[in-house]
């Protein structure tokens, strides 16, 4: 597990404070689930979305952008957290690392956390102690969730493109870890690395095989 956050050159609203969180990594078998969260800066930067509607060059200039003009933090939840846990639990997990780095970077806790999806960490991740609002789509209707989807995706892409170095026969630097096609073949000709995640149905398949 980890975290990272960065502090804005531009003004944040502290006396309305509010985070917007998303995750991206729920569905491949291998790599971690990453979670982001953001507090916008004013003004925010323009052509937020949701990070699937993006193309890659837009969603890598707004990455920067967002990271270098607002206030935003992420966790990172790996492999082997993911399979003790399961994956719903890391990226409770995932999302409350976040929110607790972004609160302690900035001094002071959310008055309220937008969540990307139908349910939020409460109840299922130690540590969640802030008022969350889940909002399905959220990525496409929330600008702060926007820009948390962005960054979380990016800085799982970015994982996932040193993951492909070390590990090139399974195609990551394409596929980022989901079980594509290439990927499944890869696995069933290589079998899984210690970045694949033995909790998922199709990797511990292989491992019985």
């Amino acid at each position: 597990m980890s975290t990272l956050s960065g502090i804005p050159d531009q003004e944040i609203d502290t006396e309305t404070l509010v985070f917007g969180v998303d995750e991206a990594g729920r569905g491949p078998l291998a790599g971690p689930v990453v979670a982001a969260a953001v507090a916008l800066c004013k003004p925010r930067p323009a052509g937020l979305d949701d990070s699937k509607k993006l193309s890659a060059k837009r969603r890598a200039s707004l990455d920067i952008a967002i990271r270098r003009r607002c206030a935003w933090a992420v966790g990172v939840v790996d492999v082997e957290m993911i399979d003790r846990i399961n994956i719903l639990g890391a990226t409770m997990l995932a999302m409350t690392l976040a929110v607790e780095r972004l609160a302690q970077t900035l001094g002071k806790d959310p008055h309220g956390v937008l969540i990307d999806g139908n349910m939020t960490p409460a109840g299922r991740a130690a540590g969640w102690r802030w008022e969350g609002q889940a909002i399905v789509g959220g990525d496409a209707l929330e600008p702060a969730i926007s820009a948390a989807s962005i960054i979380a995706k990016e800085w799982r892409d970015r994982i996932m493109l040193d993951a492909a170095r070390q590990h090139p026969q399974y195609g990551w630097e394409r596929n980022k870890g989901y079980g594509t096609r290439d990927h499944m073949a890869a696995l069933t000709e290589h079998g899984p690395c210690p970045l694949h995640r033995r909790s998922f149905a199709p990797v511990s398949q292989m491992i019985l095989l």
